[in-house]
């Protein structure tokens, strides 16, 4: 495999586990990046940008971006607490306090921080969104604003896989009068020099690859973990809060059409190079470069600190969110008990890790079923832990 980029003295592992994706876990197109104290150390892409079509065979470049899918949810969430550390959100406060309408149904006694924490209680969606009406943020804002609950707010927590876009992007809007991806651009991307879009203007379109479901490669010693039955079950079940939560919108939107990339769904559609992943969560923990720095020391330990753990009513296993983040477990291993992050269904996963100071960011085109330890990210995460030691 003709991999390219660099590693600095002693992440030599890093490059082995990513010539190893392609060529034993069946990477097409991917990148990985890794910053330490601000810096960078490991910088690769290889394969080609797209997994099909006419122009599969079209070589990955240094800036080849991807859809990061769920991996959103961390750039996102770093919106409300940068907005909490400037005193414009208090995360204790009622949502109803700055978006009234929220107060239906239920849900007077939501507190802002219970949307970063998936306790809301609204993971889903009595009546489904299409694409095009997901992408309408009037309409998604109304959606869940009228939404009963399906658990007490507060009171336990599940993963709200799409419906985390209108709570999140309608708390921003009410609170900034921006649009969250406009936010994001202006507030986070443009001061850390991150190549992360969240609506991605049509100027920057050409450098996104084509994504594609891809299987697995054949194990023959049959040594793959396969999913519990239970959460094979709650993903088949339609009636399921599994299902109906990933559900929130039907159909599925095509994650290769223009239109669906240029919308803000801050749940699902972020668009993101490896070394724009790795920048933001590297701003997070310290100065990048030397300079920049998003978090106070403050707002990083408000990130990183459980808010929610144990079985999660939607996705059937144990989980651990922060604020916003979801914390080192064994459903989503990072690098180490300090570390938050997010990972995306089906590959993408961005990191950071404050008492290493390590910073991480993994793109890939070729989906997997995974939801939040995909195989071939983890091979990364174990090599940057090697490097370490």
């Amino acid at each position: 495999m003709d991999v390219n980029g660099a590693v600095a003295e002693g992440f030599e592992p890093v490059r082995e586990a990513f010539v190893r994706n392609f060529e034993v876990l069946g990477d097409r197109g991917a990148a990985v990046t890794v910053y330490r104290d601000g810096h960078k150390v490991v910088d690769l892409w290889g394969g080609t940008k797209n997994v099909d079509g006419a122009d599969s065979t079209e070589p990955w470049q240094q800036g080849t971006a991807q859809i990061v899918r769920s991996a959103t949810k961390g750039v996102a969430a770093a919106v409300l607490l940068l907005l909490q550390q400037r005193g414009e959100l208090d995360l204790d406060a009622p949502v109803g306090d700055y978006w009234p309408e929220f107060k239906a149904a239920g849900k007077e006694r939501t507190r802002v921080w219970h949307l970063l924490a998936h306790r809301a209680g609204v993971p889903v969606l009595d009546r489904p969104l299409t694409p095009a009406e997901a992408a309408d943020p009037d309409l998604g804002a109304e959606a869940v604003a009228a939404q009963a609950p399906v658990w007490e707010p507060g009171t336990d927590h599940g993963y709200h896989a799409q419906t985390y876009s209108w709570l999140t992007g309608e708390l921003v809007r009410r609170i900034t009068g921006l649009g969250v991806g406009e936010w994001i651009a202006e507030e986070i991307a443009g001061p850390v020099g991150a190549d992360l879009w969240l609506g991605l203007p049509a100027g920057e379109q050409a450098r996104v690859g084509r994504v594609a479901q891809v299987d697995p490669p054949a194990d023959p010693h049959g040594l793959r973990t396969r999913p519990k039955r239970a959460v094979s079950e709650a993903y088949a079940d339609p009636g399921t809060l599994t299902r109906r939560a990933f559900a929130a919108i039907t159909p599925l939107p095509d994650e290769n059409d223009p239109a669906y990339r240029a919308a803000a769904l801050p749940a699902s559609n972020g668009i993101a190079t490896a070394d724009g992943l790795a920048r933001f969560y590297a701003s997070l923990i310290g100065e990048l470069d030397g300079g920049t720095r998003l978090f106070t020391p403050e707002t990083m330990e408000l990130a990183r600190t459980e808010r929610s753990a144990g079985p999660d009513r939607v996705l059937v296993v144990n989980t651990r969110f922060g604020l916003g983040y979801m914390l080192h477990g064994a459903a989503s291993p990072l690098l180490s008990p300090t570390s938050f992050g997010h990972p995306g269904r089906g590959g993408a996963l961005g990191f950071a890790d404050p008492d290493s100071g390590i910073a991480f960011g993994y793109v890939t085109n070729g989906f997997r079923k995974s939801v939040t330890a995909d195989p071939r990210a983890q091979a990364l995460v174990r090599a940057v832990r090697v490097c370490l030691a």
